[in-house]
């Protein structure tokens, strides 16, 4: 009997909506973290009878700690939901601008981790993937590379915001092997993951095309 479960965050749509689709297919119960109550019921519905839904928005310490009551184990935590407001280099982005993609892609991965870890401790075998982008290397955004051209400064919160993100993986993972963890990162390139950005303006950075909350 499969009795492993997971929480995507930001899996209403896109890229953690696919996520939650292919864990529920590999045998998990999968909790669906959505900001929209209503959205979330519906993805749910899509996903299927492996889904649960649970309210859950990773800036807001109230329902992350509501959320986490919830769930008494947890084999699996992707951090998905992340915010890419504009592709602006840093020139043209004010303090704000860095202050609310931060909020969403850095310190709500620190506080849905942190939240989720007594549960993650219950489990055998503890897994944390924080979806990130190649955008955020900085060996990437210097170098050549499979895909993006370097040398352009555009999308300075979301590149900026991925490069703390990996610091951060790279930080849990070392503090947590001792535990049984494993915690990766994976960036999963140029995703149509909104309409209203044409995928044309992000290939330019190769990220995730959506400005706003995954």
């Amino acid at each position: 009997m499969n009795d492993r479960t997971a929480l995507v965050t930001g899996a209403n749509k896109g890229i953690g909506k696919h996520i939650a689709l292919l864990l529920a297919a590999e045998g998990f119960t999968v909790y669906v973290g959505s900001r929209d109550p209503e959205r979330g019921r519906r993805a749910v519905e899509e996903i299927g009878a492996a889904a649960r839904p649970v309210v859950l928005d990773v800036t807001d310490p109230g329902t992350v700690e509501r959320a986490a009551s919830r769930i008494d184990r947890l084999d699996v935590l992707v951090n998905n939901a992340g915010i890419s407001p504009s592709l602006a280099p840093p020139t043209d982005t004010g303090a704000e601008e860095f202050r609310r993609t931060y909020e969403t892609n850095v310190y709500g991965v620190v506080t849905v981790t942190n939240a989720f870890l007594p549960a993650l401790r219950r489990s055998p075998h503890p897994r944390i993937v924080n979806v990130s982008s190649g955008t955020g290397s900085l060996t990437w955004s210097t170098h050549l590379n499979p895909q993006f051209t370097p040398g352009n400064g555009a999308g300075a919160a979301y590149r900026s915001s991925k490069a703390a993100l990996n610091a951060l993986t790279v930080l849990y993972a070392q503090t947590l092997a001792e535990d049984g963890f494993k915690v990766n990162a994976l960036a999963p390139g140029l995703r149509a993951t909104d309409p209203s950005r044409p995928a044309k303006s992000a290939s330019d950075l190769g990220c995730n095309a959506s400005p706003v909350a995954r």
